[in-house]
């Protein structure tokens, strides 16, 4: 799951600037980890249950840790296979 060194031509292939291209896998990378949040809090909701006294903290079993891929990885993963779509903002200033 280590990052591989990136080529800047890859990258001047989809964008006309690399400042650009980091900034949309930037924004990619935050948008996966939000949504993991969420769907980490959707699940622990489901778990949550009422008690009169604090509760004990659970252990968790090692085995049970499921490791997934980093955001950043994905996101280069996804822009350099084209799964991003963006557009720039045309709002004028008046």
């Amino acid at each position: 799951m280590a990052i591989k060194p990136l080529s800047i031509r890859d990258m001047e292939e989809r964008t006309k600037d690399v400042y650009e291209a980091v900034a949309v896998m930037t924004k990619r990378a935050k948008q996966i980890i939000h949504e993991r949040l969420v769907e980490k809090a959707l699940n622990m909701e489901g778990e949550e249950e009422f008690a009169t006294l604090d509760p004990v903290p659970e252990e968790k079993n090692p085995e049970d840790y499921i490791e997934l891929e980093k955001p950043t990885s994905v996101a280069i993963n996804d822009f350099l296979s084209d799964k991003i779509k963006w557009h720039y903002d045309t709002k004028t200033e008046e």
